[in-house]
C-alpha cells in the first residue's frame, strides 16, 4: 500500500481576481504534490473558494445579483487560472456546496452539545473586508490592524467558542511538536502574541446577514465565517457527509500551506476546533511569506496587483512557474520584478536549461544519425559529471522534504550547470573530427543524455510541461522516467532516437534603453549600500551583529567562480550553506573540520546564483588573507562576544 500525502492551500476568498501571490501558495503546493506523487505517495491536494460573508453579500447587492451568482462567475475564473497555471488538484471544494454546508451545521452542534459554545451578546469592533473582530487595543491608529481599512461599531446577540479551554492543550501541543508551525520565527508569532497574553472567546455566529451556513437550532444566525471555512479541509475528506470517506486515509494533513497574513486562524482557532471535536491536529502549518512590489505587499485596494494570466501569455507558464518557486527563498518575503523575471528567463531557463538541450540533441543528431551507438566511462572528467547526476536526486528530496523550493531548484541547476561546463572541457566539437575518437564522442553524449533524462525528472514537480518537452526530444522510455530509476546510472539506453524541437525557452529581447535603465538602477542601489569603513557606531549596533562559531563540515568549489568556495557548516544544531570568496587562499579540502567565526543575522542573499546565509570572517592584506578561528577546542555554536 502507497503511504498518503495530504496537502492544502488556503480556500480563496472570491472578492475579485487572484493576483500572483495567490499563485505562489498554489504553485507551491502543486509542486510538493507532484513530487510527492512522484516519489510514491498516493495524494490528495485540496484547493477552493471561501463564499459566505458579509462582504460577499453587499459586493452582490451592489451588482445586483444574487451572492450565489456572484461567487459563480469569480469560480470560474479562479479554476480558469488553476487550469492555465497547470495545477493539478484532486479536489476544488467551494463553502457553498451542499455536502460541505452539511457538515458545518453537524460540525456547530457538536460543539454546542458538548458545552463548547455558548449564546451571549458581541460588542465590539468588526472589519468586514477581514471578517475579523477586533478589540480596542488590537486596533492601529482605530483602524483594522491586518488591512489597515476601517472598522465599526456592532452590537449583537451571537454565539461564542471556548477558546480559552483549550490554550494550555494548544501550547502544550506546539511545544512537544517543534515543527508543527514553520517556519520557526512564525511560531513565536503565535505564542508570544496571541498564546502567552491569553485566548479571548472567540464570536461565531452573526445575525446582521443571512449569506452564510444557518445555525438550524437558531434561526437568525447564521455561522461564523472561520468555523465554516476552516471545516473544509475535513469536509472535503468526507467528515460528517456523505462524500467518499477518506478521513481515515489522508487525515491529519501533512501540510497546510497558508500565506503568513492568515496563521493565527489556522494555528490557534483550528487546532483548538479539532480539539473540541475530538480529532487529531495536522502535522504542519506552513506560512508563507508574500511576494511583495517595491510599494509594500500586494492589494487589490492599492490596484498594484500582478496579474499572472498576463504573465504567463506574455512569459509561458512554466517560466512564470519556475520564477516564483526559485526567486523565493519559502517562508521568508520575496520581492517580485518583471527584469528578475527575464533574466531568471534569459539566464538560468534559456542560456542554462535550453542550450544543454538543445546543443546535446543537434550534437547526437549530428555525429550518430540521433542515436547514441555505445557508452564507455573513460575519463575522470566523466566520473565527476556521473557523481553529481548520482547525488543531485538525493540533495533535492533533503531540501523538499524541508518545504525549501528553492533551494531544491539552486541544487537542480548546479547539476545543469556542471553539464554545460562538461560540453566545454570535453570539446565534443573537436572530438568529432577524429574517427578514432568516435568511442570517446558516444561516451561523452551519453552522460548528457543521462544528465537530462535526470534532470527532466526532477524538474518535472516545478514545470511539467517543460519536463514533457525534454523527455520527447530525446525520448526517454517510460520505465526510465520514475523516480527511483534516477538511483541507477545509464538507464537512458542506447537505442533512443533523439528528435531536435523547438527551442524550450527563447531569449527574451531587452530593448537597449531598458538595459541602460537596469544597469543605472543596480549602481544606484549599490551606492545607496555603500558603507564608509571609519563609520562610528554605538555599542548597541554592535550587540546587533550575531557572532558564532561553526565548525566546517562540507566545501566545494562554486561551480561558476574560480575565486568562491560553498562550504556546509555546522552551528550547534543548525545546519547552514554559506558562499565566501576565499578559494585563493584557501582550498576546500583544506577547510573541511576548520572551527570558523560567522555572522549568522544577515539577511540570506545570493553569489552568483548560490544562496548564502551568513558571512565568515577574515583579515586580509594585499598579500594575504587569515581566517578568524578559535585557538581552543570549542562547540560549534558557540556564542562569540
Amino acid at each position: 500500500m502507497k503511504p498518503s500525502y495530504y496537502i492544502t492551500t488556503p480556500i480563496y476568498y472570491p472578492s475579485g481576481k487572484l493576483h500572483i501571490g495567490h499563485t505562489y501558495t498554489t504553485v507551491a503546493a502543486d509542486a510538493m504534490a507532484r513530487y510527492k506523487k512522484k516519489t510514491g505517495y498516493d495524494v490528495f491536494f485540496l484547493t477552493g473558494t471561501d463564499e459566505h460573508g458579509q462582504k460577499i453579500e453587499e459586493k452582490a447587492k451592489q451588482q445586483g445579483v444574487s451572492p450565489k451568482q456572484y461567487v459563480d462567475e469569480i469560480v470560474r475564473d479562479i479554476k480558469s487560472l488553476w487550469d492555465i497555471m497547470d495545477i493539478d488538484y484532486d479536489h476544488f471544494i467551494r463553502t457553498t456546496d451542499e455536502y460541505h454546508e452539511e457538515s458545518v451545521k453537524k460540525i456547530f452542534k457538536k460543539l454546542y452539545d458538548k458545552g463548547d459554545i455558548y449564546k451571549s451578546f458581541y460588542e465590539g469592533w468588526y472589519c468586514t473586508p477581514c471578517e475579523a473582530f477586533w478589540t480596542e487595543t488590537q486596533l492601529e491608529e482605530g483602524k483594522c490592524p491586518d488591512c489597515g481599512r476601517e472598522v465599526k461599531q456592532e452590537k449583537e446577540e451571537a454565539y461564542f467558542f471556548k477558546m480559552s479551554k483549550y490554550a494550555d492543550r494548544l501550547m502544550k501541543h506546539i511545544e512537544e511538536n517543534p515543527h508543527f508551525i514553520q517556519p520557526e520565527s512564525r511560531k513565536n508569532e503565535m505564542v508570544n502574541n496571541f498564546l502567552k497574553p491569553g485566548l479571548q472567546d472567540l464570536c461565531v455566529s452573526r445575525t446582521t446577514f443571512d449569506w452564510g451556513v444557518p445555525v438550524d437550532f437558531d434561526p437568525g444566525h447564521v455561522v461564523y465565517v472561520w468555523i465554516d471555512a476552516l471545516s473544509n479541509y475535513i469536509t472535503a475528506l468526507g467528515y460528517l457527509n456523505d462524500r467518499p470517506q477518506l478521513m481515515e486515509k489522508f487525515w491529519p494533513a501533512d501540510v497546510h500551506l497558508i500565506g503568513k497574513d492568515i496563521l493565527r486562524f489556522h494555528t490557534i482557532y483550528w487546532p483548538i476546533m479539532l480539539m473540541a471535536l475530538d480529532l487529531p491536529l495536522p502535522k504542519q502549518v506552513f506560512g508563507h511569506g508574500w511576494i511583495l512590489l517595491k510599494g509594500g505587499k500586494m492589494s487589490k485596494s492599492k490596484g498594484n496587483v500582478i496579474d499572472p494570466v498576463e504573465l504567463s501569455q506574455k512569459y509561458g507558464v512554466d517560466s512564470l512557474r519556475y520564477f516564483v518557486l526559485r526567486e523565493m527563498s519559502f517562508g521568508a518575503d520575496g520581492v517580485y520584478n518583471e527584469d528578475a523575471l527575464v533574466s531568471r528567463i534569459n539566464s538560468d531557463l534559456a542560456n542554462d536549461l535550453g542550450n544543454l538541450l538543445s546543443r546535446t540533441v543537434a550534437m547526437v543528431e549530428k555525429y550518430f544519425g540521433g542515436v547514441i551507438p555505445s557508452k564507455k566511462e573513460t575519463d575522470d572528467i566523466d566520473k565527476s559529471l556521473v557523481e553529481m547526476i548520482g547525488s543531485t536526486p538525493k540533495d533535492v528530496e533533503n531540501h523538499m522534504e524541508k518545504m525549501e523550493l528553492s533551494n531544491a531548484l539552486a541544487v537542480l541547476w548546479k547539476l545543469i550547470s556542471r553539464a554545460n561546463k562538461y560540453i566545454d572541457e570535453t570539446t565534443p566539437w573537436i572530438l568529432g573530427k577524429d574517427p578514432h575518437k568516435k568511442e570517446r564522442l558516444a561516451a561523452v553524449m551519453f552522460n548528457l543524455a543521462e544528465t537530462l533524462r535526470v534532470v527532466s525528472i526532477m524538474i518535472e514537480p516545478f514545470m511539467p510541461s517543460t519536463a514533457k518537452k525534454m523527455q520527447a526530444q530525446i525520448n526517454i522510455p517510460d520505465e526510465s522516467l520514475t523516480w527511483s530509476s534516477m538511483s541507477e546510472y545509464g538507464s537512458y539506453g542506447f537505442e533512443n532516437k533523439m528528435s531536435k524541437g523547438d527551442n524550450l525557452f527563447p531569449r527574451v529581447e531587452i530593448a537597449e534603453e531598458k538595459q541602460k535603465e537596469i544597469i543605472a538602477q543596480n549602481k544606484k542601489s549599490d551606492k545607496k549600500n555603500e558603507k564608509k569603513a571609519d563609520d562610528i557606531i554605538s555599542i548597541d549596533d554592535f550587540a546587533k551583529v550575531k557572532l558564532k562559531v561553526a565548525e566546517v563540515i562540507e566545501c566545494e568549489k562554486h561551480p561558476d567562480a574560480d575565486r568562491l568556495l560553498v562550504l556546509q557548516v555546522r552551528i550547534g544544531k543548525e545546519r547552514r550553506q554559506i558562499v565566501s570568496g576565499i578559494a585563493q587562499y584557501y582550498s576546500a579540502e583544506d577547510m573541511v573540520g576548520k572551527k570558523v567565526v560567522v555572522i549568522t543575522n544577515l539577511k540570506k542573499t545570493k553569489i552568483r546564483g548560490i544562496e548564502s546565509q551568513g558571512m565568515i570572517l577574515a583579515a586580509a592584506d594585499k598579500k594575504d588573507l587569515n581566517l578568524v578561528t578559535v585557538d581552543k577546542d570549542i562547540s560549534d555554536g558557540t556564542e562569540v562576544r
